[in-house]
């Protein structure tokens, strides 16, 4: 047996006993920073750190907490609260008491989060403020069951039995740890591999959202495959700002639990751009939006410098795509990530001009990134990875703990998702889609038995809706949502969000698209623009002062944009091309429900939104 397979095989049942071991091993070294605002209101944050047995102290006394509000073992406790410390200590409490969390996002409107509390059964909401614990308040009559809340930022809000502070909490905590020291200790001592931990709720595109149940060892066994991939050291700095309510966000608290390095914890996603250069992290996760948006970012600054300065930028960006793919193609045959002498020469003058000031932005530390949650165009990360930052796709779901793939450091192969991690199997069905077996997935949906027997068969193999390719060395490319996937009136197959992702790639103003062509004969577009980007751009143009509405209705505007669609139509096959395209009135957003939290389209949403574009588009042909 592998030293990786005895470290995964003999993992403990839970992270709640994993955190203890940490805390044990290195009670002094820094685990956490966050930032507290300067009391004005104005001028930087000042970063606040919390040691391991610090983080303990506090973690312990919620734990203990809870359980005096009388909540038992695999009892559910809601947690509605951004990105933030507090974040993670509840979760950590809630485990360690032998509870389970079920996540709710602060975005989340009153009647959903309603029917995730009342679903989930929970006993306690522990809520971030005084506008989480009103959604509460409001369905207070449908939730029997919920006997507190506790409110991490008190201020305005009146405790008392029923509500109270996270504060009041943790000191009641105390108390009881005070009379039994070894409270919490024996409460994760019984916590077994299969005990349920976390429940976390499905941004559904269509309907109510499922419960996806993860016991403790999913997350057990994530934090030792994660550690086993080699990708974090001790030494890391992680920047996490991802949404922890997403299972993407809430596994790489276990991956930082087994290897022990610090992670600095900010959901603010306004402050990302100013903490960069603070927090200098040595990696970080993010979805592809982010990405986009960088990129997006970089490409208006240099084109609002002037025509030369554009032109440089046009010929880098041009550069790194020729360097990355040059880098990947001589590490795949040689092991070695070496370029040509003429093409590094120009990297090395790329660099000085453009792609070390992209790294400074980034903190000037950055090893890699990991992108997930949705595809990357292969465009833009091959224009990062020439620039030096690193972006590893990897690729899961919620039903199987976040984390099944990821590319593999050095090797990673931009427009693949990478590998499994160690303990997970894949294979592909008949039909191309992606089947999953391992210790990462669920054990089901939370009281639904007829959809958990739609997507897990009986031998452990979980259906999970994508449509992939294996490459010979075991890289898995992910090529659409199966039930993405469009056929066109003359038959043919189209991956929607391949299409998508190319002209990300080529039109720096695009913020979100959807492809449309499903039973048509030809495919046409909804696109939505940057706004930033766009208004600047507008100045530019005679456009100046005018609202972002009325620049996308503008002649030019369309124009400019039709340019780039004709750009992105060059490299397709002809069925896949846009025919027609709409500019909408805004930009996609969570609030309107048209993406998710994690930032991914709900393509039935949008297209019932703006029917009435889709249809005029298709107006006057053989199917409108």
């Amino acid at each position: 047996m592998s030293d990786t397979q005895t470290l995964i095989e003999n993992r403990p049942p839970s992270v709640a006993a994993l955190f203890l071991e940490r805390v044990a091993a290195t009670p002094d070294a820094e685990a956490y920073r966050y930032p507290v605002p300067p009391a004005s209101g104005e001028g930087p944050d000042d970063w606040k750190s919390l040691s391991w047995a610090q983080a303990a102290a506090r973690t312990d006394a919620i734990a203990a907490g809870l359980i005096e509000l009388g909540v038992q073992p695999e009892e559910r406790v809601a947690l509605a609260a951004a990105t933030r410390v507090e974040w993670i200590l509840a979760d950590l409490g809630i485990l360690c008491a032998g509870a389970a969390t079920s996540t709710i996002y602060p975005q989340t409107n009153t009647d959903e989060a309603a029917f995730i509390l009342a679903d989930s059964g929970s006993r306690v909401l522990i809520a971030e403020n005084a506008e989480q614990l009103a959604k509460a308040e409001i369905a207070r009559a449908d939730l029997p069951e919920l006997t507190h809340v506790v409110v991490i930022d008190a201020e305005g809000v009146e405790t008392g039995d029923r509500v109270l502070s996270l504060a009041e909490l943790e000191s009641r905590g105390a108390a009881r740890l005070e009379k039994e020291p070894e409270l919490i200790r024996e409460r994760v001592a019984a916590i077994t591999k299969d005990q349920l931990a976390t429940l976390i709720y499905t941004s559904g595109t269509t309907g109510r959202p499922k419960g996806v149940r993860l016991p403790h060892d999913n997350w057990s066994y994530m934090a030792k495959a994660i550690a086993a991939t080699g990708l974090i050291n001790a030494d890391d700095v992680q920047y996490l700002w991802l949404p922890l309510a997403h299972v993407f966000g809430k596994v790489l608290t276990s991956g930082q639990i087994e290897v022990g390095h610090v992670t600095a914890v900010d959901g603010r996603v306004d402050k990302i751009i100013e903490n960069l250069p603070v927090v200098q992290p040595t990696y970080m996760a993010a979805v592809p939006r982010i990405f986009e948006k960088v990129y997006n970012g970089v490409a208006a600054k240099a084109r609002a410098g002037g025509g030369a300065k554009y032109r440089i930028f046009q010929w880098a960006a041009g550069i790194a795509r020729e360097s990355a793919k040059a880098a990947q193609d001589n590490f795949r045959r040689t092991g070695t990530a070496s370029l040509p002498f003429g093409l590094a020469a120009k990297h090395k003058v790329a660099d000085a001009l453009v792609y070390a000031k992209i790294r400074e932005a980034f903190g000037g530390r950055l090893r890699a990134c990991v992108s997930g949650s949705a595809a990357l165009a292969p465009e833009i990360g091959y224009f990062f990875a020439g620039a030096g930052i690193h972006i590893l796709e990897g690729y899961g779901l919620t039903e199987s703990s976040a984390a099944s793939f990821v590319n593999p450091g050095e090797a990673y192969r931009t427009g693949t998702v990478g590998k499994p991690l160690p303990g997970t199997e894949v294979r592909i069905a008949d039909d191309g889609e992606v089947l999953l077996r391992g210790p990462g997935i669920m054990q089901g949906y939370h009281g639904q038995p007829e959809k958990t027997a739609e997507v897990l068969e009986a031998d452990g193999w979980f259906h999970t809706g994508d449509i992939g390719e294996l490459s010979p060395d075991g890289y898995l490319r992910i090529t659409d949502r199966k039930k993405d996937l469009i056929k066109t009136s003359g038959g043919k197959y189209i991956a929607p969000a391949e299409v998508e992702g190319q002209f990300k790639a080529v039109c720096p103003y695009v913020s979100n698209i959807l492809v449309h062509g499903a039973d048509r004969n030809f495919c046409t577009a909804l696109i939505a623009l940057d706004e930033p980007s766009i208004l600047q751009w507008a100045a530019e143009n005679g456009l100046e002062g005018k609202p972002y509405a009325e620049v996308v209705a503008a002649p030019a505007t369309v124009a400019l944009v039709e340019g780039y669609v004709k750009e992105l139509n060059g490299g397709l096959q002809r069925w896949q091309t846009i025919k027609k395209f709409r500019l909408l009135p805004r930009d996609l957003d969570v609030e309107h429900g048209e993406i998710t939290p994690s930032l991914k389209l709900k393509r039935p949403v949008v297209e019932r939104q703006y029917r009435h574009l889709i249809d005029e588009m298709y107006a006057g042909t053989r199917e409108a």
